[in-house]
């Protein structure tokens, strides 16, 4: 009984010190490439939401100078445009924000 709670405790020591032989990040650990990486990925995100924002901005002009095709349903979709644009236009903001802190605190 003994013997076997030996083995035992060695097994679990052997593979305890094994573990601890090993690298925590197998992927790259300069925090800089990864700080600039996800820089980069909220400025790509910002990016794409500026197109969003410029294809919501025709559909805005769209139905104001077409405000008689739309009938009673123009100003809804006016208001509801103008409220995605300003969402959008805010998230632009914060990913822009997240970039330039991701930058700051690479360095």
């Amino acid at each position: 009984m003994k013997s076997k709670l030996l083995i035992t405790l060695l097994l679990a020591q052997c593979l305890l010190s094994a573990c601890n032989t090993l690298d925590r990040h197998g992927m790259d650990t300069d925090l800089a490439v990864q700080h600039e990486a996800l820089a980069k990925h909220f400025e790509a995100e910002a990016a794409e939401i500026q197109a969003k924002i410029d294809e919501h901005k025709k559909f805005l002009s769209h139905f104001e100078s077409k405000r008689y095709v739309y009938g009673r349903h123009a100003d809804d979709l006016k208001a509801h445009s103008q409220e995605v644009i300003r969402i959008y236009e805010q998230a632009a903001i914060e990913n822009r924000k997240m970039a330039e802190w991701v930058r700051e605190a690479g360095h």
